[in-house]
């Protein structure tokens, strides 16, 4: 890693050798576009998803959307750029410090032309594009994205937009935990300052109260409802991104099976699922990766992975998911180390499959998230009462302590109504049961815990089972894992340092 000091490098620059840079940058910048994959969103979709967004606006109103902060790892290095899922689904544009504005009806600029959108963006920068990355700049935006009005992030203090003409001005409240890099007058932490002054922000004692008492024309809660609104419901375009992302993550699992060896460690798992993701062109994992074996499958988002042994009496957990694209899938199966269930193993995961496949029975068009858990709910609890774990199917445990759904998408728990289901939108269905140790309950079943989640899209009259090519099933599991695996045969060398 090479520490890079902006101000250090900028004063060792000769006017003849930045003019270099910049010509050098600017060139490859345009070369290098042919070494990115071609099949992201395409600027028309993001286009249309504004349009469709400012449709439902209320009347004389302005949206308003930041990106998502680069967040600091540790010291001089910071996590891999994320960001925001809505601003890249309205926008496209995946670079830090950038605002966006979408407005209900048509502003006329100091030229007389109309607009109704406008995004301000980081500028290019021939020093910091040599460290950090491409950046597509003002122009790049308007090119490749399709932006009318795009500016560099530095003219947006200057932006003389009359805020309090609006009737509302809708936009997320910041959690303020932006850091502020002195040496950017213009990065995200600027952006939002220089917004609260234009928007006259109220005072750390006045949000408080409510907007009606406050008498001003911001409204920080609305916004999501819109969001939730449009990004629920998946184009085709989506469901590309989605069934890919889907795929990828079924054959992690596969490979799993068939690679499973008892010895191996949760990490060496995990590895494997997330060396497959990248193998088929994800960019990333779509949330911590859960690889959880015996007891610490009963842990819901467990994500240390430190175990340095899995064991053949054990069951393990492996809740992955894909990121292609942007879009993310969410599935985990639970499978034995041995290769083969234990009759009580097998007894907790037949009630979790019973539970899941009632659930997938019953999901179509109008039924809501809260009636497909009740529908599992009642499943597991009959289960458990027939094993002697729980004495009443109506007695209160933690035995399955979350709901069965949620929406997937750029969230892996995506925005999305819950009330109702709609043709297009994308969710699981994830019954567990988790027995810890020291439960009350015979301790023969102590340390097994069982989730099965699949991703689902919703047809006219039913659902499409996304995620079906990943076994599901005892006997497909055992099967699978009977198979010969690539990396049967891949045996690193013990590390031996020089003495």
């Amino acid at each position: 890693m090479i520490l890079f000091n902006l101000k250090k490098n900028y004063a060792m620059l000769s006017g003849r050798f930045l003019l270099t840079c910049l010509v050098f940058v600017s060139f490859t910048h345009l070369q290098a576009q042919g070494d990115l994959p071609s099949d992201f969103l395409s600027k028309e979709f993001h286009k249309e998803r504004r349009e469709q967004l400012r449709r439902k606006l209320p009347k004389n109103s302005v949206a308003v959307f930041f990106a998502n902060p680069v967040r600091n790892r540790a010291n001089d290095v910071d996590f891999i750029y994320h960001q925001d899922p809505n601003f890249y689904y309205l926008t496209g544009y995946k670079e830090p410090d950038a605002v966006l504005l979408i407005f209900k009806d048509n502003q006329t600029a100091a030229n007389s032309k109309t607009y109704n959108e406008i995004i301000f963006v980081q500028p290019r920068d021939a020093m910091r594009e040599m460290w950090t990355g491409r950046r597509l700049g003002d122009k790049g935006v308007m090119d490749q994205l399709g932006f009318e009005q795009s500016f560099n992030n530095g003219e947006f203090k200057k932006y003389n937009v009359d805020f309090s003409k609006f009737d509302q001005v809708l936009f997320y409240d910041f959690f303020n935990d932006t850091r502020d890099n002195p040496a950017d007058s213009s990065d995200l932490y600027n952006l939002i300052e220089q917004f609260k002054v234009k928007v006259n922000y109220p005072s750390k004692d006045q949000l408080t109260v409510s907007r009606e008492q406050r008498k001003n024309n911001l409204n920080m809660t609305g916004l999501d409802g819109y969001m939730r609104e449009l990004r629920g419901v998946k184009t085709e375009e989506e469901l590309e991104f989605i069934r890919k992302a889907v795929l990828v993550s079924c054959q992690g699992q596969i490979e799993v099976m068939k690679a499973l060896k008892p010895g191996m460690s949760e990490r060496e798992i995990q590895g494997i699922h997330e060396f497959v993701f990248k193998k088929y062109q994800a960019e990333d994992v779509g949330y911590p990766s859960i690889v959880g074996a015996g007891h610490n499958g009963c842990i819901l988002h467990y994500i240390e992975n430190y175990k340095p042994e899995v064991s053949s009496k054990e069951l393990i957990l492996m809740d992955l998911g894909a990121e292609y694209r942007g879009y993310t899938a969410d599935i985990t199966r639970t499978i034995p180390v041995s290769g083969k269930f234990s009759a009580d193993q097998k007894a907790i995961y037949d009630i979790v499959l019973n539970a899941q496949e009632a659930a997938m029975k019953k999901a179509k068009p109008g039924v809501s998230f809260a009636e497909l858990n009740q529908i599992t709910k009642q499943v597991v609890n009959k289960g458990l009462k027939d094993l002697g774990i729980i004495k009443s199917e109506n007695e209160n445990h933690l035995y399955y302590p979350h709901g069965c759904c949620h929406h997937i998408g750029l969230d892996v728990h995506d925005k999305g109504m819950r009330d109702a289901l709609q043709e297009n939108m994308t969710f699981t269905i994830e019954p567990g049961i988790y027995i810890p140790e020291n439960s009350d309950c015979d301790p023969r079943w102590w340390g097994i815990s069982v989730r099965i989640e699949d991703d689902f899209r919703i047809t006219k009259n039913g659902n499409e089972h996304l995620s079906s090519y990943a076994p599901r099933t005892t006997d497909d599991i055992e099967a699978t894992m009977k198979l010969p695996s690539p990396l049967d045969n891949f045996v690193l060398p013990e590390l031996k340092g020089k003495k």
